[in-house]
């Protein structure tokens, strides 16, 4: 078996604010074998990666454009030009209608110069970065919200698999996989717009959830994807009196996805977030690479996954 990748959560989320260029050279620089982008559209058709489709919680949009708030109190990407957003500054995460970061220990808020990035700046970073390091460090979009899109007039699947043919990612081999929370999206993506990319089907923790993770719907997902993103929470046994460093063990659905011919890639690692048996994140990724068994791994903090599954190849081989 390959050993698992390790995917950088919109960059290096855990050092600065998620999604910037800054997050995303520091994520390559701290090893991360693959680099997330959420892809959303603006109004003038440009793609941007950012992971909402409104720009609430990580600008300062309210300061500098109150009046383009709609009525259910959102600023929306799809109702800015990409040359508005460039007006923006891009900050931490901050829980909604505040200014307190969700993650309070992580970079502070009130820099200024942190912009949105276009996907097209970021694929050409990471092709820059490849070049000049001699990596082959990989892509990982996901097609956000496609039906929200389509009902603004905008095919954001369409969209994305084009941007990606015009960067070279065409084939299997392409370090690349395309995710999406939406199956039918994703069908759409292998049959009707003919990607030959690897697909991976995201999971929410949602009845639809659930039922993706039945044998027969993992049998059904692998007819279109060849991986399945998760929470890492459907992949271990429920512990009743969960304590730290209590022992865990995996769900059926683990071995029910690798028979079915599919990899997992859980989300979300993070060090400032652990579930009650987890006593460091170390401690959490190590159970996931050795005893679960996943293939790769959504982190916010992909220097301590990268040195995990490091650490655990060489004490698999001693």
């Amino acid at each position: 078996m390959a050993e698992p990748i390790v995917i950088a959560h919109r960059g290096a989320s855990g050092y600065l604010p998620e999604h910037t260029l800054e997050a995303k050279a520091l994520a390559y620089g701290l090893g991360a074998d693959f680099l997330e982008q959420d892809v959303v559209a603006t109004r003038d058709g440009e793609l941007v990666v950012l992971h909402d489709i409104h720009l609430d919680d990580v600008t300062d949009v309210a300061q500098r454009r109150p009046e383009r708030r709609r009525a259910d109190g959102h600023f929306y990407v799809v109702d800015f030009d990409l040359s508005e957003l460039r007006e923006l500054d891009v900050c931490e995460r901050r829980r909604h209608g505040t200014t307190e970061s969700v993650y309070p220990s992580r970079f502070p808020q009130g820099m200024k110069g942190l912009r949105i990035a276009t996907l097209d700046e970021e694929l050409e970073l990471i092709r820059g970065l490849n070049r000049s390091t001699g990596r082959r460090v990989g892509v990982y979009p996901e097609i956000k919200e496609p039906d929200w899109h389509s009902r603004h007039g905008i095919d954001l699947g369409r969209l994305l698999f084009r941007k990606l043919d015009d960067h070279g990612y065409r084939t299997a081999d392409d370090p690349v996989f395309v995710q999406c929370f939406d199956p039918a999206e994703l069908h759409r993506a292998r049959t009707a717009l003919g990607s030959k990319l690897n697909l991976v089907q995201l999971v929410g923790r949602d009845r639809t959830g659930a039922e993706l993770l039945t044998p027969d719907g993992l049998r059904r997902t692998a007819e279109f994807a060849q991986g399945l993103g998760s929470h890492y929470s459907q992949l271990v046994v429920p512990i009743a009196a969960a304590r730290a460093g209590a022992p865990i063990d995996a769900s059926p659905v683990v071995a029910n996805a690798h028979a079915a011919g599919l990899r997992l890639h859980p989300y979300t690692f993070r060090r400032d977030d652990l579930p009650a048996y987890a006593a460091s994140l170390e401690q959490m990724l190590e159970w996931f690479f050795d005893r679960i068994g996943v293939d790769g791994v959504f982190c916010d903090h992909p220097d301590v996954a990268v040195r995990t599954r490091d650490r655990s190849r060489i004490a698999r081989v001693n």
